[in-house]
């Protein structure tokens, strides 16, 4: 009664629940792509270098980001995925909005190597979820209206991100769109119900109820469905 009771109400919530991933998906592009258009402030403030622009940009996000994914994915696949997407998305909130804090460049590395380590978590267990939420006739169009959320969150990123350094400064800009995930991840915490596992898998849903399919004897070779017997008993005689 308990995974029943579990699987509708997931079932009750599955737009609800593909909607904050979604959402989850546009906070992580749009933290993501904001420190590309401050680039030009953050130099000027912190007298930095190309070749220490790119590493925020580039290895010091990518590096963790890709390889802290597999674990976590091993992870999602034995644990409790909206806890891990909620967990992540708070982490990379919080080193976000660390990184409008920077006053230095080592600080603001570790900050944004958090933000990559945090947003390793987000993808692999919310890809699971949608999976198990949505039957393969209707998978695909719930993984495309999750993946909308990339360009959605890198576009108002950088037209956020502009704005308000503009009109506030950079620092204020980068802890702007950092901190709001953080009540995103409690409203995540809160309102997503973790899906059974293959929930939704052919297997489960399409079982065959009016008929068993004799069992295979050594003797007798592989049983055959009543029709195909049928139809081999008349060619033999």
């Amino acid at each position: 009664m308990g995974a029943t009771a579990t699987a509708e109400q997931a079932l009750s919530r599955r737009t609800l629940t593909l909607f904050l991933l979604t959402l989850t998906y546009f906070f992580s592009y749009m933290d993501r792509q904001i420190l590309s258009i401050l680039l030009e402030p953050i130099r000027a403030d912190l007298k930095l270098s190309d070749t220490q622009l790119g590493l925020l940009t580039g290895l010091a996000f990518a590096v963790f980001y890709a390889t802290l994914g597999i674990p976590v994915a091993r992870l999602a696949d034995r644990g409790n995925r909206r806890n891990i997407v909620a967990i992540s998305l708070a982490v990379w909130s919080l080193f976000t909005a660390l990184c409008g804090l920077a006053q230095n460049y080592v600080q603001l590395l570790l900050a944004r190597i958090g933000v990559g380590v945090g947003e390793a978590g987000s993808s692999p267990p919310s890809h699971s979820m949608i999976a198990d939420l949505y039957p393969p006739d209707r998978r695909a169009g719930a993984m495309a209206v999750y993946t909308s959320g990339v360009v959605l969150g890198g576009g108002f990123g950088t037209m956020i991100g502009g704005y308000l350094a503009h009109e506030y400064g950079w620092r204020l800009a980068i802890m702007a769109v950092g901190l709001p995930g953080l009540a995103l991840a409690i409203i995540v915490r809160l309102f997503v119900v973790e899906p059974p596992r293959g929930m939704s898998d052919p297997a489960r849903t399409h079982r065959p109820h009016s008929r068993r399919w004799p069992k295979a004897s050594a003797r007798s070779g592989p049983s055959l469905p009543p029709a195909t017997s049928s139809r081999r008993s008349r060619s033999l005689r």
